[in-house]
């Protein structure tokens, strides 16, 4: 159910990949504001000498200003966006080398905008509580995204399936989310 953690752990064996995906070109971290997604993000590309990318600085202003005056953003303010993030980053991205995107990318429709799946394109799923995103949230400073968000983000969570990447919970520190999916891919072998 959309808000828990499922059981953390990672796979077993290396190198086996996730949806048939080994070492992709892009990975796509996604989950909810207070997730950790630039956290392992930046972790991630750092460890494989990739480059990372926040969703969040492609928002256009009016986005932001939407955001920080506390209200969610719908479909119609998300298209462009994620329109840029996939012209930008991802069918950009070098067909060597990683490049890492931190998008919260809540929905089905939103994942396949990206092209989540297809060209070397690999999801990964940051799955927490409310309890826990919460406490994250309380002690950001300086972010435009207010908790009170987090309960829409929530309700707008379409967590993907199994097929479609790989999940992993936030109960662990982050240096082990990205040792999880780097076995999940079969990178840094």
């Amino acid at each position: 159910a959309p808000g828990q953690t499922p059981s953390s752990g990672c796979p077993t064996g290396r190198g086996g990949g996730v949806c048939g995906m080994r070492k992709p070109r892009v990975i796509v971290v996604m989950g909810v504001s207070g997730s950790g997604k630039s956290t392992v993000g930046i972790l991630l590309a750092a460890n494989n000498h990739g480059v990372f990318h926040d969703g969040d600085d492609f928002h256009p202003e009016a986005n932001v200003r939407k955001m920080a005056a506390g209200h969610p953003l719908d479909d119609t303010d998300r298209a462009p966006w994620l329109a840029r993030l996939r012209e930008e980053i991802i069918d950009h991205a070098p067909e060597t080398g990683l490049t890492v995107l931190a998008c919260s990318a809540l929905k089905k429709r939103y994942r396949d905008a990206l092209g989540i799946g297809g060209n070397g394109v690999a999801l990964v799923y940051l799955a927490g509580g409310e309890e826990i995103l919460s406490e994250r949230m309380d002690h950001r400073i300086g972010h435009y995204m207010k908790i009170g968000m987090l309960t829409s983000q929530l309700e707008a969570l379409e967590p993907p399936a199994a097929d479609e990447g790989f999940t992993v919970g936030i109960d662990m520190p982050p240096e082990e989310i990205v040792k999880c999916v780097e076995e999940a891919f079969g990178m840094g072998e």
